[in-house]
């Protein structure tokens, strides 16, 4: 799979969370994709600073990347 194809994947599964993120005030960027294997995104509004915010990027954000692109290993949040 190209690096643009990726992207593409990862943008679908952020584009299918954004709405529950949007919902509660916060949003989500992809910022870079590593290797192919590493995905850096940035929460942002009401996401930075929540208290659950690392629980919705793994149970959430992370397994909404790997359903699209099983090849992801890991989801990294960049803090503001």
């Amino acid at each position: 799979m190209s690096q643009d194809e990726l992207t593409q994947k990862v943008e679908t599964a952020l584009e299918e969370i954004r709405p529950f993120l949007q919902s509660d005030g916060g949003d989500i960027s992809l910022l870079s994709i590593e290797d192919g294997k590493i995905v850096r995104v940035q929460l942002q509004g009401a996401c930075v600073g929540c208290s659950v915010n690392q629980m919705t990027l793994k149970s959430g954000v992370e397994m909404t990347i790997k359903k699209h692109a099983p090849q992801v290993e890991q989801v990294i949040n960049v803090e503001v």
